[in-house]
């Protein structure tokens, strides 16, 4: 029997004039019609109250951060709970919790949507924890940590996931990474989309209210709970901790976070604080609503330093001649971070392509939402990374829904310009890509039209992992076979390596005869 997609099913609900029994987050429902409507797309949840599981994120040398959010009714606009519900929580050495090093109570309130956001310090580098949640009389699953090391490291492995529309299908990827052995992973956002179009079908025949997209911390919320409904994902969160950004979608396509009218800035607001409170997300210890601090840095010992930019909350609009995507402050911020970097691999968690992509030789770029809308800046950036001498810089990307490696350049239409890095744009966990003959036809384009362009291959979906050493970084592009299937099974399309010392990256060569629309020989 062929699979269906939750995209087929929807396809299927909107053709027989139905799409209001298929589609969770429909107008009207109660919270158990639109359970049973989610349920029937394949989702399912944890016991309550911890139905959407538990994460942990920003793992550093002595602390992580733990989180979980009470949702009996995960499908709710509002949880039948107290507005103030204590939670337990410990740490262990074991799965089994009996060598216990930490516990402690907090409170989940109803301001924040009944999430619990856990700071545990005084732990040891490099070391692999348990932790479970209580709360009403029940128990959470319970989840898998670890620390960063400090010092000499030899080795460290992590995952990237970006770009996960529920409606697009199943999320095998999240499967994959939740099984992989990593020390951590990387989001690179597009968590959720917040549009009312699902499964090619029109937004308007979702739900009267503009399509049933989100625009309340209520809509926010119950859309962040209805992509937990994917036990895969909550599998991925529990299994290791996470670092951090995101994208547009999070609160609406290609928005810029310093622009827009009273209803947007309500808007974005409502996506920031539904985001927090469903995220292991670290606040940076100031007041966190409505504008969650994202970017920062972290370092895995003496062998990786790892900069997360948040690329959406502080850029100005597109293809301006003075127009900044990283704001003033977070620019000042990312150069003192080159001038001080230290002798390590410099990896940055970038939501959005850095690399500049014309559509074909001499012609337009393909899309200035990425970093191609904000040309001074990126060269200025570019240039001061060269100039400071930092070294290894890998670039890792998501958004773009297929996998690209470009060299990169302080001046990408100079042929002349040094190579100065690597980027490495990964696969969609489920989002929709181009059409198979459009990556056919447009791979070589593209790849004629951007001499710094090493790879594309469009036709797949999964997730990077990256094995990193003293002397090589090395990333291996994850696929599933079938993203209507929520077990696919993931093999390695292909894996490319960057060396130490020598900017610049090469395929492997067991790998070079993948399947690819482009790549220069």
């Amino acid at each position: 029997m062929t699979a269906l997609s939750r995209r087929d099913l929807l396809k299927a609900a909107g053709a027989a004039g139905a799409l209001n029994l298929a589609w969770p987050l429909s107008a009207g429902l109660s919270p158990a019609q639109a359970r049973e409507a989610a349920e029937a797309l394949g989702a399912d949840y944890d016991p309550a109250p911890f139905t959407l599981g538990v994460a942990s994120g920003d793992p550093q040398s002595d602390s992580v951060l733990l989180w979980t959010r009470l949702a009996p009714d995960p499908l709710a606009a509002q949880q039948p709970l107290s507005e103030i519900v204590e939670v337990g929580w410990v740490v262990a050495l074991d799965p089994q919790l009996r060598q216990v090093v930490a516990r402690g109570t907090t409170t989940a309130s109803a301001t924040l949507g009944h999430s619990v956001h856990v700071p545990v310090s005084g732990l040891r580098p490099a070391t692999r924890y348990w932790y479970v949640f209580t709360a009403l009389g029940k128990q959470s699953r319970i989840g898998r940590t670890r620390t960063a090391p400090v010092g000499s490291v030899a080795s460290v492995r992590f995952a990237a996931a970006n770009c996960q529309a529920f409606h697009d299908g199943f999320y095998a990827a999240h499967r994959g990474i939740a099984r992989e052995n990593v020390d951590f992973v990387v989001h690179l956002g597009d968590y959720v989309y917040e549009h009312g179009k699902v499964g090619g079908v029109p937004a308007d025949h979702v739900r009267d209210h503009e399509g049933s997209a989100a625009f309340t911390v209520a809509d926010y919320r119950r859309r962040h709970a209805l992509y937990k409904g994917d036990r895969s994902l909550r599998d991925a969160h529990a299994a290791h901790p996470w670092f951090l950004t995101w994208d547009d979608h999070e609160v609406v396509n290609d928005y810029s976070g310093t622009g827009g009218d009273a209803p947007f800035v309500r808007r974005r607001a409502a996506a920031y604080q539904a985001w927090y409170e469903n995220m292991p997300h670290r606040d940076a210890g100031h007041a966190v609503l409505p504008d969650p601090e994202i970017h920062r840095v972290r370092r895995w010992g003496d062998l990786l330093e790892l900069t997360v930019l948040d690329l959406r909350s502080y850029r100005s609009a597109q293809n301006l001649k003075d127009g900044s995507i990283l704001g003033t402050a977070q620019k000042s911020w990312l150069k003192s971070t080159v001038d001080r970097a230290p002798e390590a691999w410099h990896v940055w968690a970038n939501s959005i392509m850095l690399s500049q992509l014309r559509g074909r030789p001499g012609g337009s770029y393909m899309f200035t939402d990425q970093w191609d809308g904000f040309l001074a800046e990126r060269k200025e950036i570019l240039n001061h990374i060269h100039t400071s001498g930092m070294k290894d810089f890998v670039v890792i990307t998501g958004d773009w829904h297929s996998a690209f490696v470009d060299d990169i350049r302080p001046d990408f239409d100079d042929a002349s310009s040094p190579v100065i890095g690597t980027e490495f744009t990964a696969h969609s966990v489920t989002s929709s890509a181009y059409s198979a003959a459009w990556n056919q036809t447009n791979g070589p384009i593209m790849g004629a039209a951007n001499p710094h362009l090493k790879y594309f291959e469009g036709n797949r979906y999964g997730y990077d992992v990256y094995e990193v050493t003293p002397t090589r970084f090395s990333t291996h592009m994850r696929v599933i076979a079938d993203r209507r299937d929520p077990v696919s099974p993931v093999t390695t399309l292909t894996t490319f390596h960057v060396d130490r010392g020598r900017p610049g990256s090469y395929e492997d060569p067991a790998t070079k005869n993948s399947p690819a629309q482009w790549r220069r020989d």
